[in-house]
């Protein structure tokens, strides 16, 4: 028996194409999981793309080196509970919008990604890939969503007081050598 309403994709349903980083070498396994969480985020909340608030949120979620950088951090509680309360209240003013500051060059290959987020994905990978230390993590994304102070994620911190100059510190003096993978900072 064939069911009456037929079965729509995702993508049919809302809207949203698929985002499928799943075959791309370039990406840890946790760093795929992170955008599958952040796709799945966009469609629960009706957003056409992923931007980098979802990555953001993802990233907090799913990857403990990314969350280990805003552990001492005392707003940490206030972040997530902007993050959470996106569709509800903090990120209504985006919905149907696209995140876009015109900071950065705009990428537009990654079909579901704002343009900040799929630069913020490039420049993740073009980092891992001067580090030479295996595939993009989470926190190289952290690092590059972190970029442009114009993006969603970069006034969801500031909003939870968080300063984010100051965890891309943290997060660069975590990671071996420099942003491009010079040699390794000295011990202090």
């Amino acid at each position: 028996m064939h069911p009456r309403i037929p079965r729509q994709s995702a993508r049919e349903q809302s809207g949203l194409p698929p985002v499928s980083p799943d075959d791309d070498v370039r990406l840890s396994a946790e760093l795929t999981a992170v955008v599958s969480g952040a796709r799945r985020r966009a469609l629960r909340d009706g957003d056409r793309q992923i931007d980098t608030a979802h990555l953001l949120h993802s990233l907090l979620d799913a990857d403990a080196e990314a969350y280990a950088v805003f552990d001492a951090e005392p707003q940490l509680p206030r972040l997530l509970g902007y993050l959470v309360q996106r569709s509800i209240g903090y990120g209504l003013r985006w919905q149907g919008t696209i995140e876009d500051s015109g900071a950065v060059p705009v990428v537009t290959t990654t079909e579901g990604f704002s343009p900040l987020a799929a630069g913020a994905m490039e420049y993740a990978c073009a980092r891992a890939g001067h580090r030479a230390d295996g595939p993009a993590r989470g926190i190289d994304l952290l690092a590059a969503i972190l970029v442009d102070p114009e993006s969603r994620a970069v006034e969801v911190l500031t909003r939870a007081g968080i300063d984010a100059r100051a965890v891309y510190a943290r997060i660069d003096d975590r990671l071996p050598g420099d942003l491009w993978g010079g040699p390794p900072r000295s011990s202090r």
